[in-house]
């Protein structure tokens, strides 16, 4: 993609989404924290059905702490990994209890070094909670990033460096919600649907697909 075609793709992005949010189910940043651990290699779907039977009861570390882990375990036992989810949110929780006052921390470091949080979780929590420009790349990030030639490259790192590059700053805060729901919805892993893609015309995909 050129630099006019890079704006023009995130323009039309934007007029069709002034304000893009993310699908996951949250109403402070520890659940945000939370909901983004669990959803590794699962659906905002089924983290959401997970978590609105969790929230009401522990939406916040202390509260996970007195759950224990089995207790835990019990609520969010639908998602894939749970076992080893509960493990990481439950060493999170003491984490946060004990070194940071309760509170998630707003450093990439701390974030990082928090049980089950990796780059990719740290970016969704620094960017969505805290309005940091970053950009996680997910599995569909880094497609629509490789396949529309917006930012190609070989690993999620990479995606992540180009597009920090590529992506005008008046776009950064948002572009990682913008580019996940259309890899979701428009641009999906087998067949993207072309036909109904609003910047189709700024893309590098030589093989559109057609309408069915």
């Amino acid at each position: 993609m050129s630099p006019n075609q890079i704006e023009r793709f995130f323009a039309t992005l934007q007029a069709a989404n002034p304000l893009p949010a993310s699908e996951l189910e949250y109403t402070s940043v520890f659940e945000l924290l939370a909901a983004v651990l669990l959803s590794a290699q699962a659906t905002d779907v089924g983290v959401n059905k997970a978590t609105r039977r969790l929230f009401p009861v522990a939406n916040t570390p202390q509260k996970i702490i007195d759950l224990g882990l089995d207790g835990l375990e019990t609520y969010i036992k639908t998602i894939g990994l749970y076992r080893s989810k509960a493990r990481h949110l439950m060493q999170t929780c003491r984490i946060l209890v004990q070194q940071h006052g309760g509170e998630v921390p707003r450093t990439r470091q701390e974030l990082e070094q928090l049980p089950g949080v990796g780059r990719k979780t740290a970016n969704v929590v620094l960017n969505v909670a805290f309005g940091e420009p970053t950009c996680a790349v997910d599995t569909h990030i880094f497609r629509v990033a490789n396949r529309t030639g917006l930012a190609p490259g070989k690993t999620p790192l990479a995606v992540e460096q180009k597009l920090l590059e590529r992506v005008p700053a008046k776009y950064l805060n948002h572009a990682h919600h913008w580019l996940i729901l259309h890899g979701r919805y428009v641009c999906v892993a087998r067949t993207p649907r072309c036909w109904q893609c609003a910047v189709a015309d700024c893309c590098d995909y030589a093989p559109k697909t057609p309408a069915p």
